[in-house]
């Protein structure tokens, strides 16, 4: 199964930008949907953002003109750039993948973004 590593997460200033990374452990060019989810403590995740494997992107209204998810196949890379980041976007930041053939979900280990003067 496919391993997911995020990065990039920390403690911003409001009106900042963080941009969170996700490497995954093997190709996800053409075989892997790739997501963003944020959890809050005590909620479930939200989604955030995804991208397909031709490079079409979604995103939630909360986050739409704000965060801006990207893929690099070359580097099993996807990224979420994160601008004008408020205290409300403090949370923890998951990726995810979503494996077309055979049909599968992973999910990373989370990073923690926090938004504090």
């Amino acid at each position: 199964q496919v391993q997911l590593v995020e990065s990039g997460g920390g403690l911003v200033q409001p009106g900042g930008s963080l941009r969170l990374s996700c490497v995954a452990s093997e190709s996800i060019a053409n075989n892997y949907l790739m997501a963003w989810y944020r959890q809050f403590p005590g909620k479930p995740r939200d989604f955030l953002a995804h991208i397909s494997t031709k490079g079409d992107t979604d995103y939630a209204e909360r986050v739409k003109g704000r965060f801006t998810i990207s893929r690099d196949n070359a580097k099993n890379t996807v990224y979420l750039q994160m601008n004008n980041l408020t205290p409300e976007d403090s949370a923890v930041y998951y990726c995810n993948a979503h494996r077309l053939i055979p049909m599968a979900v992973f999910w990373g280990q989370g990073t923690q973004v926090t938004v504090s003067a």
